[in-house]
């Protein structure tokens, strides 16, 4: 693979439906065929090859020249070009020739997406254990990602694998019009964002299990996470469910849509517990219901999961936090920070 951040421009080739499920972090989409372009040539390809290349080049051709009329104006001749398409192959070239004939500096990634897709599967399984982990543990609301993002501002590395899925982990986590990445996307971003990262000094996480929403962590990263120094967060119950209640706004103006996503429960929680939120949703008692769900369900059922992937958190340090603002956080931050978070020159492998 080459170095992608050497490259002034990645243009990834394939046609829109392909760049959405994954592509390299930054590249541009400039398909040399659209999606409907792309599987009328696909179809043509199976009873006559030769019309659909000489209709695949008219498009390809169409194409390259409105993204060089529209795209290129900032790019001269001195720009370093990478271009790859599903396998590195026609759509590609088709690209090369183009810019090469102008006069510009272009190479193919070997392999296309499909060799990348490969060597980002590589890269999963080995990276993340070459690192060293502090991970914040504690329950819904007690304010671990404002902790993470006060520890990032104080300097610290931090990994906030919710912010890169899209999904604050729960059930009730999806993001208001903001859909989730694919998982090979999910994995792209997550690659990239290790490069950044500096070996010698600990990455700072939040404790999350196996997947996050419809997002899979790789088994290199949960494995180490796991190894790593697990730090209880404690907030008090009234910050907890002030938390609650700027995170999930869009559910305190709708309590009733959020128990229709949770009535799953039911069985779990018993009929009698679940009328009960129901009732506190009907009345509008808010803070009540929030309360009320943290204590009977979600702090047991996160209690259960965190011992099940973090056993040793039982004998963890802990953290208490009085003050969840960004200035009480930072003060927080900087005192972790100070007590854990010294750079290692010890690597795992």
């Amino acid at each position: 693979m080459q170095d992608f951040y050497s490259y002034d421009l990645i243009i990834d080739a394939r046609c829109p439906r392909e760049y959405q499920e994954d592509h390299i972090p930054g590249a541009v989409n400039m398909p040399v065929v659209n999606d409907e372009e792309y599987a009328e040539v696909g179809t043509l390809h199976r009873t006559d090859k030769m019309a659909a290349y000489l209709i695949g080049v008219r498009y390809s051709l169409k194409n390259i020249a409105k993204h060089l009329a529209e795209d290129f104006t900032k790019y001269d001749t001195g720009k370093r070009i990478l271009v790859y398409c599903f396998r590195g192959g026609k759509r590609s070239k088709l690209w090369i020739d183009a810019l090469q004939t102008i006069g510009y500096q272009v190479d193919k990634l070997q392999g296309g997406w499909k060799g990348y897709r490969r060597w980002v599967n590589e890269q999963l399984s080995q990276i993340p254990a070459l690192y060293r982990y502090n991970v914040l543990s504690g329950p819904t609301g007690c304010g671990k990602t404002r902790l993470l993002y006060a520890l990032r501002e104080a300097g610290s590395q931090v990994l906030d694998l919710e912010d890169i899925a899209s999904h604050r982990g729960s059930v009730l986590g999806s993001l208001p019009g903001k859909p989730q990445p694919s998982q090979k996307y999910f994995d792209s971003l997550l690659l990239n964002k290790f490069s950044s990262y500096d070996p010698s000094r600990i990455i700072w996480v939040e404790a999350e299990s196996k997947k996050i929403g419809n997002i899979q962590l790789p088994d290199a990263l949960l494995q180490t996470m796991r190894k790593g120094l697990s730090i209880q967060i404690e907030t008090e119950m009234r910050q907890r469910v002030l938390m609650w209640r700027e995170d999930y706004h869009h559910f305190e103006k709708n309590p009733l849509g959020m128990l229709e996503i949770l009535s799953f429960l039911r069985p779990l929680v018993g009929s009698e517990e679940f009328t009960a939120w129901e009732q506190m949703a009907q009345q509008n008692q808010i803070p009540e219901l929030f309360e009320r769900l943290m204590r009977n369900h979600y702090d047991p059922a996160y209690r259960r999961s965190t011992l099940r992937n973090y056993p040793a958190i039982t004998s963890s340090p802990s953290i208490a936090i009085q003050d969840l603002s960004q200035s009480g956080l930072l003060s927080v931050a900087i005192s972790m920070q100070s007590r854990f978070g010294g750079a290692r020159s010890k690597i795992l492998t």
